[in-house]
């Protein structure tokens, strides 16, 4: 009896070992330049260049030393360096970001990550920066926030809600590094009031304790500017 225990515990030991193991597997292989054909292996969501074609341009990126135009609605300008702009970062598990902010107030909006924990060194100016935890034991969902000037740094863990905003008076810029080759952004306001099709105005009203007015105000707002 004891030694059925024994085999019982140790394969729901092996079991466990192998589902942590298996969420995020190192490479097999140098790397898997991506490309956009279907003629290749499939690896992590893209398909693999043969390594013989692989060339210096599949490792390159040009020109996040640019300032980008800060003029949009919030004030910001988030220039991605992903595997869509670095086909050699697949199954790589990193990325990087530029983020360029107006002065004044020049907002990175609350958003996700899904599949990244980020790092963020600000370059220029001063932002205010936090994350919101999940739910803790009491029900609460502790803010967690932070004044930065330039050399400092500051982790968003992954999934988590974040944002950035330039509390000074000239433009800002930070440099963030991304856990995944592909970390996805989940911008909340966007999302919510601008998904497609919408979300029925009910839900968010029950959700937000508002009037069905202001409902229907975001959501023109942000469906229009989504679906531009």
């Amino acid at each position: 009896m004891e030694g059925l225990k024994f085999l019982v515990v140790s394969v729901v030991l092996a079991l466990a070992s192998s589902f942590a193991s298996a969420s995020d597997p190192s490479p097999l292989q140098d790397f898997c330049v991506a490309m956009n054909e279907t003629d290749g292996v499939f690896v992590n969501g893209k398909f693999c260049k043969d390594p013989q074609q692989v060339t210096e341009k599949d490792f390159f990126f040009s020109g996040l030393n640019v300032p980008r135009d800060t003029s949009s609605p919030v004030g910001s300008n988030v220039t991605a360096v992903n595997v869509a702009q670095i086909p050699g970062l697949n199954t790589l598990g990193i990325s990087l970001a530029r983020i360029d902010f107006a002065p004044y107030g020049g907002l990175n909006p609350p958003h996700t990550h899904p599949r990244a924990t980020e790092i963020l060194v600000v370059v220029e100016g001063t932002l205010y920066v936090g994350f919101v935890t999940s739910n803790l034991a009491n029900g609460d969902n502790r803010l967690i926030t932070k004044v930065l000037n330039p050399g400092d740094v500051f982790v968003f863990p992954v999934g988590l809600i974040h944002f950035q905003l330039n509390v000074g008076k000239t433009n800002a810029v930070a440099l963030a590094s991304l856990s995944s080759q592909n970390p996805g952004v989940i911008t909340i306001a966007n999302a919510v009031f601008g998904a497609d099709p919408p979300i029925n105005p009910n839900v968010l009203t029950k959700a937000f304790q508002v009037d069905k007015k202001v409902v229907d105000y975001l959501q023109k707002q942000f469906w229009t500017d989504n679906n531009n």
